[in-house]
């Protein structure tokens, strides 16, 4: 299910010396202000899960998302070099599930790492806020690559519906709208820190075993209709 030659060609389209910039400037804009508000007001729980939370899992986390995941199959569809990854002796479920563990692992590489060290810097991972956000990362590292994966295989805008989805359903409508909070990756990854955490400074509006279910289901949906839309191209292709 996972092929090495899918998976390098991957990595190296993710980290291409453009993309690379593009993925390290908000983890490196988050050290900076956890730097700068550790400074001015010193280790405070509050403080850093405000940070956190506002900034980290609300803003950067899908926002690498969108860029790891759509970026992962995206750019090959658009300029149709898909066909020739597509004529190679690779099941389309393989390619699918290859460049799925990419987006994941590079998503989680670029957010749950810079949370870790941006909540340490801010309290010291008192109240295991710092652990708890960095737990809440890397699980929504997982289902955000699988859905801006599935979205780089649908729409040849997928940057764009993605960054709509994330800073405006994610981000707006889910701090305004109750019922919105329930359909947010942000809200499930909460629960799963909320766990970790304990206390009530990190805090969801979704309950740990709805939120567990939601994960699972999204991620695996997302990638199974992946696959079929990859072996839509297939066929067309062939057509």
């Amino acid at each position: 299910m996972y092929d090495p030659t899918v998976a390098r060609l991957t990595y190296r389209a993710l980290l291409g010396r453009r993309r690379a910039l593009i993925l390290g400037a908000l983890p490196l804009l988050l050290v900076v202000i956890a730097v700068a508000v550790r400074g001015l007001t010193g280790a405070d729980d509050q403080t850093a899960v405000n940070v956190l939370g506002g900034f980290a899992l609300a803003t950067m986390v899908p926002i690498i998302g969108v860029i790891a995941g759509t970026g992962a199959i995206g750019p090959e569809i658009d300029d149709g070099s898909v066909v020739y990854l597509l004529s190679k002796p690779v099941k389309r479920p393989t390619i699918i599930f290859t460049k799925l563990i990419v987006a994941i692992g590079v998503t989680m590489a670029f957010s749950a790492v810079p949370t870790l060290i941006a909540g340490l810097i801010l309290n010291g991972n008192g109240q295991q806020i710092a652990v708890a956000y960095t737990v809440a990362a890397l699980v929504a590292s997982i289902a955000y690559a699988a859905l801006f994966l599935l979205l780089g295989t649908v729409s040849r805008h997928a940057v764009v519906f993605g960054l709509v989805y994330a800073l405006v359903w994610e981000a707006l409508f889910g701090s305004l709208v109750a019922g919105a909070r329930t359909l947010s990756v942000q809200q499930w990854s909460l629960a799963v820190a909320h766990k970790v955490a304990g206390g009530d400074l990190v805090t969801s509006d979704v309950g740990l075993t709805t939120a567990t279910v939601l994960l699972v289901a999204v991620t695996v949906l997302a990638t199974w209709y992946a696959g079929q839309r990859l072996r839509s191209l297939t066929l067309a292709g062939e057509e």
